[in-house]
């Protein structure tokens, strides 16, 4: 059980670290000079969705370590 969890929070993790690369990378290649501020503002957004989601896969992963402990020393 804790396995597959486990497994499904590395793939998540993996996901989001391609997110995170795609969206930094897009903000890097466009020129600031011709972005309009809601082109700014979506990709601000998109990469603070992308820290939200390390976050959450942040919490997962301690809950899960937590959980196995609690089960070791059962």
């Amino acid at each position: 059980m804790f396995m597959q969890i486990a497994i499904g929070a590395i793939g998540i993790g993996v996901v989001l670290m391609v997110g995170y690369l795609v969206v930094a990378q897009v903000k890097s290649a466009l020129p600031t000079s011709s972005l309009d501020t809601a082109s700014q503002t979506g990709i601000n957004n998109a990469q603070t969705t992308v820290y939200a989601g390390f976050a959450l896969v942040a919490v997962g992963i301690i809950v899960l370590a937590a959980f196995g402990l609690i089960s070791i020393f059962r």
